[in-house]
């Protein structure tokens, strides 16, 4: 398959993928109808084309929470990394240091902290969820911060697994869900050689570094559903804020209050997100999010946004809509199914391509040009009176 555009990643990756495993990256909570609105919202910004602004070759550069990127642009967190390539954390932390941007390893990554860290010399974050067992968080804040990890992101918006009937439907979770994997994986014969038997362990190795046991998928799926702890509230976090000496990023902001509250508590940085629709089907598309959060925390901290990226275009709307800063997630996952640390770095180049294409028209010369004055007139001054609004200027 010819790849040409950074959306043919995910045609690939379904041929790869047994379909538990597609399914699982490629599926959101319910009807899916917030994954479909994160994309159709960001769509929907009209741009400002500009002519004969003479900016030559666009600056992607940035300087983020205290460090220089290349791009604009972080790698996500995302769960069972692992089972997409082999040892995938480790191949998707590579494609980010050849980028020079930030990976995130999740919580519930194949490959442990230590593993990443050896295996890649990039800027790595790591990532953390909300559970009700603290001597886990607390064990991972400090084996993230001995393997040179100076970013936390702290997911907030997971209290409890969204309901994804996909996962059900395809055997991901469910009944006889291992069988059904195992059937699965023997009609995708490249994926079980290349994933299933070179890249094992297939285990949860974070979580299997504090427990001393190994944790399949089952036990993958059980440790989610019994750990996460829908009782936590703000001030649960401020030992967080306490014990982490690093950036502090909060994952999972979708309104203002909430924002208000990141910046009370002390955090470095928010990613305005909706978990890519997989947890609350209903909420509101990250693009129409955005611009009053950015507006309503200002400088206070640094602002990112993930959810319905999908192209270098993408990347600037959300930066002129306030973000600092993007975070891919489904993107540079199907990269990875199809084609491993290659994929991932063709993925980067074409978004890259694509920015410098989108600058180059709307007459930005570096990323510090992407503000609200590219958007359409009528967007802009909507943007700009709800900035006046919250300042109150």
């Amino acid at each position: 398959m010819i790849i040409s555009s950074p959306t043919d990643y995910r045609e690939a990756a379904r041929r790869r993928l047994p379909r538990f495993l597609f399914d699982y990256i490629d599926g959101a909570a319910v009807t899916e109808g917030t994954m479909h609105s994160n994309v159709e919202a960001l769509q929907s910004i009209a741009l400002r084309q500009r002519v004969l602004q003479g900016g030559g070759d666009p600056d992607l550069s940035s300087t983020i929470l205290g460090t220089d990127w290349k791009l604009p642009i972080a790698l996500g967190p995302v769960g069972a990394t692992g089972m997409y390539a082999r040892r995938g954390e480790v191949q998707a932390a590579r494609a980010a240091e050849q980028a020079g941007i930030p990976y995130t390893l999740s919580t519930v990554g194949v490959c442990p902290i230590e593993e990443v860290a050896a295996g890649a010399s990039g800027e790595l974050w790591s990532q953390l969820y909300v559970l009700k067992d603290r001597g886990y968080m607390k064990n991972s804040l400090d084996r993230a911060w001995e393997n040179g990890m100076k970013t936390l992101v702290f997911t907030v918006d997971m209290p409890l697994p969204g309901s994804r009937y996909r996962d059900r439907h395809s055997g991901m979770s469910g009944p006889n869900a291992s069988i059904r994997q195992y059937l699965q994986a023997c009609t995708h014969p490249h994926w079980a050689i290349d994933v299933g038997l070179k890249g094992r362990p297939l285990s949860f190795g974070n979580i299997e570094k504090y427990t001393g046991h190994t944790m399949t998928m089952d036990d993958y799926m059980g440790f989610l559903s019994k750990n996460f702890d829908p009782s936590i509230a703000w001030h649960d976090l401020e030992w967080i804020r306490e014990s982490w000496k690093g950036n502090l990023v909060i994952k999972g902001i979708l309104e203002e209050e909430d924002a208000r509250e990141a910046v009370r508590m002390g955090a470095d940085g928010i990613i305005v997100s909706n978990h890519g629709g997989r947890q609350l089907d209903g909420a509101k598309p990250t693009a129409r999010a955005l611009p009053d959060i950015a507006a309503t925390v200002g400088d206070d901290l640094t602002v990112l946004a993930d959810s319905g990226i999908r192209s270098g275009l993408d990347v600037v709307r959300m930066m002129a809509l306030g973000a600092k800063g993007v975070l891919l997630g489904r993107s540079y996952i199907y990269a990875l199914a199809a084609e491993g640390q290659a994929g991932v770095e063709n993925l980067l180049k074409l978004i890259e391509a694509d920015m410098k294409v989108t600058m180059c028209l709307i007459g930005a010369n570096s990323c510090s040009d992407i503000t609200s004055e590219r958007l359409e007139k009528g967007l802009h001054q909507v943007v700009e009176e709800s900035q006046h609004l919250t300042t109150g200027q």
